[in-house]
């Protein structure tokens, strides 16, 4: 079974924390050792930010990253490279996330060939058109036991939400608002009106809240309208403030506590 489809089978009355951060951020050769330090320390989840020059959905401390890690040499034949290394080190999912062209440009057989070689359960690309994951993606990812990952925002339709849930698999990602990446530090009753309505459409997939959890209030909430919650500007902030992932890992949980 995919480890992304075993960790929501094994964990159905517990909460999930993912955590993402940018390979190459803030230092080159520290992608792997910030893994196995989230692995110690009890995360679920990880998503691995691919570095692109122009990402479109994420945020200035995302962005920022990502332009660090690029400078650092960050690519994806490096990454997967450091990924290999500590493959049989690590259960917990391993979920790629990054924008179409890199990946295109390594060719989507080999992206998931090295996947599968690097302990990699699934990837997210956020700029991926549904009916070009359909054609192009889906087969090859079935083939090689890869979870394509979609995203749903506030404005995202119910029939395209039901649609995304019967051609899916692993999880959906549930984006908590139509902006960029960033922490805040609640949610509106906008957005909880948006969870309330994707909980009464009863999906298949179980989902994931991300995008804005940066504490104790807004991880609360994602948790009671999901399986779980994603974690990314408040943790990807800390880990370059500290440079060291347990450090920053403390200050992440502090932050959590209150």
């Amino acid at each position: 079974m995919n480890k992304i489809n075993r960790l929501f089978a094994d964990n159905a009355n517990r909460k999930l924390l993912s955590l993402y951060f940018c390979a190459g951020a803030p230092t080159l050769e520290g992608t792997a050792d910030v893994i196995r330090t989230m692995a110690r320390r009890g995360i679920d989840m990880v998503e691995v930010g691919i570095p692109f020059s122009d990402p479109m959905a994420d945020g200035p401390v995302i962005q920022d990253a990502a332009t660090k890690a690029l400078r650092n040499g960050m690519t994806l034949k490096t990454l997967f490279a450091q990924l290999k290394t500590i493959k049989d080190e690590v259960s917990m999912p391993l979920v790629l996330m990054g924008y179409l062209n890199p990946i295109m440009q390594y060719g989507i057989e080999a992206f998931c060939q090295s996947c599968v070689d690097s302990g990699v359960s699934g990837v997210i690309i956020p700029d991926l058109p549904f009916k070009d994951y359909q054609e192009t993606v889906e087969p090859i990812a079935k083939k090689y036991d890869i979870r394509v990952i979609m995203l749903i925002t506030p404005e995202t339709s119910e029939e395209r939400i039901r649609f995304i849930d019967d051609h899916t698999d692993g999880f959906i990602y549930m984006v908590s608002s139509a902006a960029i990446t960033g922490a805040q530090q609640s949610f509106d009753e906008q957005k909880q009106a948006y969870f309330r309505r994707i909980n009464a459409m009863q999906l298949r997939n179980p989902r994931m809240i991300g995008f804005g959890i940066s504490n104790r209030q807004t991880l609360a909430s994602a948790q009671e309208n999901a399986a779980g919650a994603i974690i990314g500007s408040k943790f990807v902030t800390l880990l370059d403030e500290e440079g060291d992932a347990d450090r920053a890992l403390d200050r992440l949980f502090d932050a959590l506590s209150k």
